[in-house]
């Protein structure tokens, strides 16, 4: 993962069998199981077959416990899959979308449903206001339209407004919407004729289970998602305080690029985009804009380290790592009180390798001792 340093490890397994992809699964929906602990127990043990065996041993050690997300669980969100024509992709699986793949800690599954069957590299997001003014979606669609004409990949999120003309503008060249519920939840209702419109010429992408409707929490999640599907992201109207915002916020920590289109300053709408090209987004007035400065890009772009098959990744060869991450736990655990901690902080007063001190804050966090904060800090349970 090149961005995120997680793979301490070694590079990330190729999913091969069936067995593996329904344990990939069945780890991503175990309770306190995130991305980042997915990614570390699949490096660590080599498989999701064997990181699911290993799970309750691991939150014994750490003096906690853990049970795994019940067999019948999972088989019953598969089965909720083939009842929507939906297919399940996970990490390591070859359909799973590259620049996705790349950003840190990837998104574990994906359901998605469509005529659609891969998602190119070449791709953009467009997002803004779900009260836009008639300029500004007519903006949207255009650039969603002459993208789609240059050869890009369109991807929103399905919201009125904005999301709505980006779609629409791009059905006959490529769209994605990207749900905060499962890819059978049609939100807002009011979009349902566009929902089966991508569904017919698109995909749908979701993070979440089929079945799932969507919370108000979700949407940042969807958010990452979204930017991470992309090389950029465009936002055309946004207020100081939206859900656009936080996706260029997400596209910039994923080392992507920013555009937004610059707007009246007497209209709330447009004062999140002017902030933006203020804080340093390439201004976009039209789609050349873009072009110019994602075709430069593209030619430097460093493409995601390739996954390997199982046979050929083994689990961390260092003997030594179960005893190094018992001696740690303790250690790491005296240092982490009520008030939020950094992980940096942590694993430089521990003095212990990256890889050895993140297995132990995992643990830790696995076995219910520890909990991370949304900004990536520690805190006891």
């Amino acid at each position: 993962m090149s961005d995120g340093g997680e793979d301490f490890f070694g590079r990330f397994p190729a999913c091969t069998s069936d067995a593996e992809r329904f344990a990939r699964l069945r780890l991503a929906r175990t309770n306190r199981i995130g991305p980042v602990h997915f990614h570390q127990l699949i490096l660590r043990f080599g498989s999701a077959v064997k990181a699911v065996e290993n799970l309750p041993l691991i939150a014994k050690r750490a003096g906690g416990g853990i049970v795994p997300a019940p067999i019948e669980v999972v088989e019953a969100e598969m089965a909720r899959g083939r009842a929507a024509g939906a297919r399940l992709v996970v990490l390591g699986d070859t359909a799973y979308p590259k620049l996705l793949a790349d950003i840190a800690a990837a998104p574990p599954v994906l359901w998605m449903l469509g005529e659609q069957t891969a998602l190119p590299d070449r791709a953009i997001a467009i997002v803004g206001a779900r009260n836009a003014s008639a300029a500004g979606q007519r903006i949207a669609h255009a650039l969603a339209r002459e993208l789609g004409e240059a050869g890009f990949f369109v991807v929103s999120g399905l919201a009125r407004g904005i999301d709505t003309q980006a779609h629409t503008g791009s059905l006959k060249t490529g769209t994605a919407a990207v749900l905060g519920g499962g890819v059978d939840d049609i939100y807002p209702p009011d979009n349902a004729d566009l929902y089966q419109a991508i569904r017919t010429y698109g995909v749908l992408i979701s993070a979440s289970p089929v079945g799932y409707r969507a919370r108000a929490g979700d949407f940042p999640r969807r958010n990452r998602v979204i930017s991470g599907l992309t090389r950029g992201t465009i936002v055309v109207e946004a207020e100081l305080k939206s859900g656009s915002l936080i996706t260029a916020r997400l596209a910039n920590e994923q080392g992507r690029e920013v555009f937004a289109v610059p707007g009246s300053p007497l209209d709330p709408r447009c004062r999140g985009t002017n902030d933006l090209i203020r804080q340093g987004a390439t201004l976009c007035e039209g789609v050349d804009d873009i072009l110019r400065t994602l075709d430069a890009q593209m030619t430097l772009f460093e493409r995601p380290a390739p996954t390997v098959p199982l046979h050929a990744v083994s689990a961390f060869d260092d003997t030594d790592l179960d005893e190094a991450i018992d001696s740690l736990r303790d250690r790491l655990l005296s240092l982490i009180r009520p008030v939020p901690t950094p992980r940096e902080d942590l694993l430089r007063l521990s003095g212990a390798p990256a890889r050895v001190g993140l297995a132990a804050l995992g643990e830790l966090e696995i076995a219910g001792l520890i909990v991370t904060t949304s900004d990536g800090q520690y805190i006891r349970a």
